[in-house]
């Protein structure tokens, strides 16, 4: 069973049911607990390894480029005692080695300007200290909306003695190193981790939701507020220049193209400058200057490198501006003049050299988490006020169900999955009455299956009169209707496409969508909000019409009662195939319906025995495992009635109907699915193609009508739940 984190965060282990990952592709309950293993190796006193991810080429991937490599424990390789935190983590640790991460690194490194947060990743149990040490240690990452716990030994990628990979500035430190083996154990080797977004890494380690905006798409003077306004709500920043031809080249003030910077800090500034270019202490001797207030707007940046390959333009290490400062104001921005990749330059400069910057907004589950954790370092970052309401939602894009490909294919744009959010309340600081809103739509586990991203988006349209409009949204409101926001540039194959909006208060519906119809994936949604909302699927509600399958019938006008001739005829095939004491087992139900439907349907094989012993359990009332008169007449009347259902729908007459057809047939006897109704039914009885042959069909019709009737024998009309004791559930579920 997944564990609690003090206020209630559910953690899953790597491995255990719920957390997505299987170890070994298998399907069993095994998986890694970390206190378990720890307390197995001090009792045995034998250290740890790590049979999911060995020390091996394995582990370090088939497009690992580097050389060999030795994997070593940290006593192995290190002269000394190793550590897993030397006075504590910094920003500063973090070193980037031969891998091509340097958006792990930089997410890595804003990650520890938060000692609370870091914590939560980096759990303080971690040690190397005599009485703790097995060759364990764990970590937490967020991977598409649960938190798994991952388990890693201490084998590291070492040559000549140095650590390969991620390492940090003070040698006997292991903390960085194991962290980014952790991280490369969740997406399968070291080379999965090769390329990469800031916010990939920074939603893995926060659960937040990112934004991706390209800084010269934004007008200069609302950028700055937005970034102030991220950081007031606990949001990470990072940022990165186009490379061009020119990848990881060092440009001529020391700027890294291709390369990915932390965003550590933003600072407004004002001070006394005098026209002719001195401080304000030179300008009292001199009768001819003029002295002016002047404020800048200052942002501090980190290379992941953390050497002296810095900005080398204004408020750079040492440069003339900073004596414009006095000494409490420098106090203020705790400056250190050192050869560490951290660096300040205005914003104006930032504009000029920067093209991408990337937002990581942390939701509020996290922040009532962090609040109660107790850390050895207290910070200010962590505050109760601006916090996002979240809204979050898992789905999947299925072929014939809900990938219906973007709004070029109006015909089938409908059929993917749509979300609607009610936003009541403007903004309480925007003086337009707008609301906030931002989307971020992610695509689920492609990077560690080694699979391609898809091309991904979504549109959002205003609902003007959610009551009349129809659910789901059809293809003749989309013919009508316009959506009112999207991403600026459409579709993306990259993890995830979000995006900030500002719209007026009202009922929007969201439709994700990959690109082509018919292909599919995993995805999850999610929705942030300055002011309170609700996001709820929009999709038909689940109902049943038994009034229509009681006096209607199943086909259009045709009235269920059995007229004498039908009777007769049921007769005449039940004493056909009863044996003496005249009632029918699945056998005897399997002959007969071979022999009746493999004249009706062309290549039709015949019934297997799972469906004739399903037939039986449905239709046995006495729960004697045979069918009397009675209870076979009732269904040899839904067998013949379902058969007309499925020639009627199979449109294409394939001898099978797809997901549409069929929710077409259900829909014709009364019942309303929604798409995941509908794919539950198609994973549980279609096949490869998400297609129902004639038998899977009349099992599935069934099933779904007797459950319908167990369900409707216990309720009142107007109830849409019902309430079974175990033993009453599993007699009715074994039976149904």
């Amino acid at each position: 069973m997944p564990y609690k984190l003090t206020s209630g965060v559910l953690v899953y282990r790597y491995g255990e049911r719920g957390s997505g990952y299987r170890l070994n592709g298998a399907k069993s309950e095994s998986y890694q607990d970390f206190k378990k293993i720890r307390s197995t190796s001090l009792q045995t006193k034998v250290l740890f390894e790590d049979v999911e991810f060995p020390a091996n080429k394995s582990s370090l991937g088939p497009d690992f480029p580097g050389k060999p490599v030795q994997w070593k424990r940290p006593y192995e390789f290190l002269g000394e005692p190793p550590k897993f935190f030397v006075g504590g983590a910094s920003r500063f640790d973090v070193r980037q080695g031969e891998l091509g991460n340097c958006w792990l690194l930089a997410a890595v490194a804003n990650l520890t300007l938060n000692a609370q947060l870091f914590h939560l990743i980096v759990p303080e149990d971690n040690a190397f200290t005599t009485d703790k040490y097995t060759g364990s240690f764990h970590f937490r990452f967020w991977k598409f909306g649960r938190w798994v716990d991952v388990v890693v030994d201490d084998k590291l990628p070492t040559r000549g003695g140095r650590l390969v990979f991620m390492h940090s500035l003070d040698k006997g430190e292991m903390w960085s190193a194991l962290l980014e083996k952790a991280y490369a154990k969740i997406h399968g080797s070291y080379d999965k981790l090769i390329g990469g977004e800031i916010v990939e890494a920074l939603e893995d380690f926060t659960g937040g939701l990112s934004e991706s905006c390209k800084i010269g798409e934004y007008q200069h003077p609302t950028l700055f507020p937005i970034m102030m306004k991220a950081f007031s709500k606990n949001s990470f920043l990072g940022c990165s220049i186009n490379s061009g031809d020119e990848s990881e080249a060092v440009g001529p003030l020391g700027l890294v193209k291709g390369h990915a910077y932390s965003i550590t800090g933003i600072k407004t500034v004002t001070f006394n400058q005098d026209t002719a270019g001195g401080n304000s202490e030179t300008a009292r001797n001199k009768s001819e200057s003029k002295i002016e207030s002047k404020t800048v707007k200052l942002i501090r940046l980190r290379n992941p490198w953390g050497d002296s390959t810095e900005w080398q333009g204004p408020w750079s290490d040492g440069s003339t501006e900073w004596k414009h400062l006095d000494d409490d104001t420098l106090r203020g921005f705790g400056i250190s003049f050192t050869a560490d990749g951290e660096f300040w330059m205005c914003y104006e400069d930032f504009l000029r050299y920067f093209n991408q910057l990337e937002i990581c907004n942390i939701g509020p589950d996290v922040l009532d988490e962090l609040e109660k954790i107790k850390c050895h370092k207290q910070d200010e970052f962590i505050q109760q006020k601006g916090r996002w309401v979240m809204n979050v939602y898992n789905g999947s894009w299925v072929k014939g169900i809900t990938a219906g490909g973007c709004r070029n294919f109006v015909a089938t744009f409908g059929m993917n999955p749509q979300f609607l959010v009610n936003l009541v309340d403007a903004d309480e600081d925007d003086s337009d009455n707008k609301c906030t809103l931002i989307v971020a739509l992610m695509q689920k586990n492609r990077r560690k299956l080694g699979q391609d991203y898809l091309n991904i988006g979504f549109l959002i349209y205003h609902i003007r009169d959610p009551e009349s409009t129809t659910k789901p949204l059809n293809e003749s409101f989309f013919k009508k209707n316009r959506s009112v926001a999207g991403p600026p540039d459409g579709y993306s194959d990259g993890r995830e496409i979000s995006c900030r909006f500002k719209l007026p208060p009202g009922t929007y519906c969201i439709i994700p969508s990959v690109f082509e119809p018919h292909l599919e994936g995993e995805f999850i949604l999610r929705v942030f909000t300055e002011r309170p909302s609700v996001m709820i699927e929009n999709d038909e509600e689940v109902g049943i019409e038994m009034k229509r399958l009681e006096q209607d019938g199943i086909q259009d006008g045709t009235h269920l009662a059995a007229k004498d001739s039908e009777i007769e005829e049921a007769r005449q095939f039940f004493q056909s195939v009863a044996g003496e004491d005249m009632e029918v087992n699945w056998e005897e139900l399997q002959r007969l319906l071979d022999s009746t439907f493999k004249l009706e349907l062309k290549g039709f094989k015949g019934f297997s025995k799972d469906i004739c012993r399903s037939m039986v359990a449905m239709m046995d009332a006495d729960r004697s495992g045979k069918l009397g008169f009675a209870e076979f007449k009732v269904l040899w009347q839904s067998v013949k009635d379902w058969r007309d259902v499925f020639f009627r729908f199979d449109e294409d007459k394939s001898g099978a109907l797809n997901a549409g057809e069929l929710r077409n047939a259900l829909n014709s006897a009364g019942f309303r699915v929604n798409n995941r109704v509908l794919h539950s039914l198609v994973m549980r009885y279609g096949c490869r193609d998400n297609s129902l042959a004639f038998d899977d069909f009349l099992n599935c019709a069934i099933k779904l009508k007797a459950m319908v009737e167990v369900f409707k024998e216990h309720v009142a009309d107007d109830e849409k739940k019902l309430i079974f004791s175990l033993d009453e559930w599993l007699e009715r579920a074994l039976y149904v």
